[in-house]
């Protein structure tokens, strides 16, 4: 069919045609962001998922319809090696800007950018551009310790967007690179200004070891946080992602056409787009048949071991490499750590610096005490294939 038409979406968080099967962690998020509005208690989301589910469409669908409703909203995505007060200082500047421009909010938002000063100063941070008429002020976020100055910033700008009738909600990706004291210090800051019942939020989304990294640094994160998990999609919702963007290109795709997606991809999000993707430039349509869908996963396959699969592959060492082929050797996780050492022939204690390093990769998780997976879904199958 007309690859010019062809309306499947695959990328790193680019938006699916339909956003299937996530209406419930979309409404959860509609509440929070109302709720804190309105000065309601409301529980900040870590959206806890394997990488390829969809959760950075989500966290961007979630701004989206935040801004919508007449909320501030910034993004920053956590790189590997970044501290939290270099990501989050820019948008903490933007959004106190932006405040100290309405009346009722200018001398709280003022305060807030004197802050900022010496925020920026304490931790080193270059600030391009000069604040017209802003000083620092002595004794304000310039302790050096997150866990005192990242507080004192977050109630401000709550309080300031309270003064101007507005909200604040943070959006942050790859949670799981934060050190654990730039998250306690996170978390530290979130936790005060729900207390306040101030309307700030956050959004945060990451692997699925973060509800125990989150409950590490600070005890209380497991009562704060909602953790929805974000995982494949049933049969309907991938059926659904898969139909109505055919449906609305004026094309039709057989009931055993959607059976077959769902089969080959698992109902992983990502997997779905590539497949029908493909599936849709092979078919010679007007209808995508299960025969297409047969046609096209062989080159799908080749796509993704090329791209998807072979840049993590890339990242790690020779010795990481045969690491987690012994986990895959073993089937489908999750994997025992001793039944790896047991397949390596070494001692659990002599693996332990591989795996740390692959798990600061983002490429394993301990998904129980003793238990390992991979982050990548279907990655044990792509492992295999490579002999």
């Amino acid at each position: 069919m007309d690859p010019y038409r062809n309306p499947f979406a695959p990328g790193a968080g680019s938006r699916p045609p339909e956003l299937a099967g996530r209406s419930v962690i979309l409404d959860m998020a509609r509440i929070s962001c109302g709720r804190a509005v309105n000065g309601r208690n409301a529980r900040p989301i870590m959206l806890l998922g394997l990488r390829g589910v969809g959760k950075t469409v989500l966290l961007n669908e979630i701004g989206w319809n935040a801004e919508r409703e007449g909320l501030l909203v910034s993004r920053a995505e956590s790189p590997e090696g970044e501290s939290l007060a270099r990501l989050i200082f820019p948008e903490m500047r933007k959004v106190m800007r932006s405040l100290s421009g309405v009346e009722a909010a200018k001398h709280l938002a003022t305060r807030g950018l004197k802050g900022l000063r010496n925020f920026a100063s304490i931790f080193k941070i270059e600030m391009a551009g000069v604040e017209v008429g802003v000083e620092p002020e002595p004794g304000l976020a310039e302790t050096g310790d997150l866990q005192y100055d990242l507080p004192d910033l977050f109630t401000l700008i709550g309080k300031a967007a309270q003064a101007a009738g507005r909200g604040w909600l943070l959006l942050i990706d790859e949670v799981q690179y934060l050190s654990e004291s730039d998250l306690s210090a996170l978390i530290v800051a979130l936790h005060r200004t729900s207390q306040e019942g101030l309307p700030v939020l956050m959004v945060g989304a990451g692997l699925p070891q973060i509800a125990r990294l989150a409950g590490e640094a600070k005890s209380y994160a497991e009562r704060l946080f909602q953790y929805p998990s974000v995982g494949a999609l049933d049969p309907v919702s991938a059926g659904q992602a898969v139909e109505k963007p055919v449906l609305d290109e004026d094309a039709t795709v057989a009931p055993e056409a959607l059976q077959a997606i769902y089969e080959r991809t698992k109902g992983y999000p990502f997997f779905i787009q590539e497949l029908a993707s493909v599936v849709w430039d092979n078919s010679e349509g007007p209808e995508i048949t299960a025969a297409d869908v047969e046609r096209s996963y062989v080159e799908t396959l080749a796509r993704l071991d090329e791209g998807f699969f072979k840049v993590r592959v890339d990242r790690l060492t020779k010795a990481e490499v045969q690491f987690v082929k012994a986990m895959a050797q073993l089937g489908d996780g999750p994997y025992a750590m001793a039944d790896i050492a047991k397949s390596m022939g070494r001692s659990q204690s002599s693996l332990g610096p591989a795996r740390a390093s692959i798990i600061s990769k983002g490429m394993i998780f301990s998904s129980d005490h003793g238990y390992l997976d991979f982050t990548v879904p279907l990655f044990a199958e792509f492992m295999r294939r490579q002999g």
